[in-house]
């Protein structure tokens, strides 16, 4: 047997857990109902970039907010005073695997629980969109 590609192995002590799953139209609707109001509070212009310029950019923002809210979960701050919603920023890595950005506030924060990364995943079907992510400690 071939020895495994530990390239792929982040490995390191979970430290914080966090879920979220978020109904598409829920996002549809506030996004047509405040439209760049929402974008500007909630998203990253690096998210924005990158949602909008999809054939439906309210499946990826749909996305994206959940993984906001499974990382504040996973900080068990929520999402307010010590985690703010554009804290978080989800971009891609070289294989398309999504990758979370934290700004001073989040790196703060992290930094404070002891935390080294957030790690994330994102998936969503035609209704729902949903994320986990973890804080880990190397």
């Amino acid at each position: 047997m071939p020895a495994p590609d530990l390239s792929l192995f982040l490995g390191g002590f979970m430290i914080g857990l966090g879920a979220d799953i978020v109904e598409i139209e829920r996002i549809r609707g506030v996004l047509h109902r405040q439209g760049d109001r929402f974008l500007d509070r909630v998203f990253t212009e690096e998210e924005r970039a990158y949602c909008m310029k999809m054939a439906h950019p309210h499946k990826h923002l749909a996305a994206r907010f959940a993984a906001k809210e499974a990382v504040s979960k996973a900080f068990t701050t929520g999402i307010g005073a010590e985690l703010g919603w554009k804290s978080v920023s989800i971009y891609h890595g070289p294989r398309h695997e999504p990758l979370v950005r934290l700004d001073d506030q989040g790196r703060a924060l992290l930094h404070r629980i002891g935390g080294t990364r957030v790690l994330v995943t994102l998936s969503h079907t035609e209704t729902d969109a949903m994320a986990v992510a973890a804080i880990l400690r190397d």
